[in-house]
């Protein structure tokens, strides 16, 4: 098996308490060479959509790894403990639908596992602590070449837990799309691909809103709303020097629409 320089960690777990840390340390004491990359651990609590927004839209920019993501709030429960193999790297989590997603950004998913091999946990497992317990011991010996196929029992990639699909329309000139997700700026990304935008004009109206289609913040004057294709390629809304999300007072999984004004 592959070995891999770098372990990646999504959570929802926050900085406040010794969660992340313990990770780290299950990781440090299995595979002390391995470097970790914290991609956040700021996911709303139990938010398992905007986590796999969150790390499909990373795990395409990160170095070859084993992804760790938990957020889980099913731990202890009947849900699946599952590992992905995909041609860019290595997944492992809870099977809730965050992981899938980030499978496809790096290449499809080659193989599954259900993680039941309890020789690659820690001991004692705690019921709400999986990702210090299983996910965590399981990365790591991963990382150093351990066997995909000895870390559990392979299952049909197609019994994998999904997401529903987000919804996007694109008419001429409007869209409707879901808000995928929001950023710390108030920037409201919907799940439309950015090629959905050539088909709307330079000025639109967003949700009965008047905007303009820009490359950057900076071509309107402060305040002002646009509609903009972000850095992961998708249509997006804000205001130079604002908060988009409040002037729309939207949240994820409300439709927008946007339509040539």
């Amino acid at each position: 098996m592959a070995r891999y320089d770098w372990i990646s960690l999504t959570t929802d777990y926050g900085l406040s308490d010794g969660f992340v840390a313990a990770c780290h340390g299950v990781i440090a004491r299995i595979a002390p060479s391995v470097r970790v990359i914290d991609v956040t651990h700021q996911v709303p609590p139990a938010d398992v959509s905007r986590g796999a927004v969150v790390l499909a839209q990373t795990v395409p920019h990160l170095p070859p790894a084993v992804h760790v993501a938990v957020v889980d709030p099913g731990v202890g429960t009947a849900r699946r403990a599952v590992a992905i193999e995909a041609p860019q790297g290595l997944l492992v989590g809870p099977d809730n639908g965050l992981l899938p997603p980030a499978a496809e950004a790096l290449g499809g998913i080659r193989r599954a596992v259900v993680l039941d091999k309890a020789e690659w946990f820690a001991d004692p497992v705690s019921p709400t602590f999986h990702g210090r317990d299983i996910f965590a011991p399981v990365a790591a010996r991963l990382s150093v070449g351990g066997d995909l196929a000895a870390a559990g029992t392979g299952v049909d990639p197609a019994t994998l837990v999904r997401l529903p699909e987000p919804i996007v329309v694109v008419g001429d000139g409007w869209l409707e799309a879901e808000v995928a997700t929001v950023d710390r700026f108030g920037n409201v990304q919907l799940a439309a691909p950015g090629e959905a935008l050539d088909r709307l004009g330079e000025l639109l109206r967003v949700g009965g809103v008047s905007a303009r289609r820009v490359v950057t913040f900076g071509e309107t004057a402060p305040g002002a709303l646009v509609v903009y294709v972000d850095s992961a390629d998708r249509v997006a809304i804000a205001i130079n020097g604002g908060r988009a999300v409040v002037a729309l007072g939207v949240t994820p999984g409300d439709i927008v629409h946007i339509t040539t004004a």
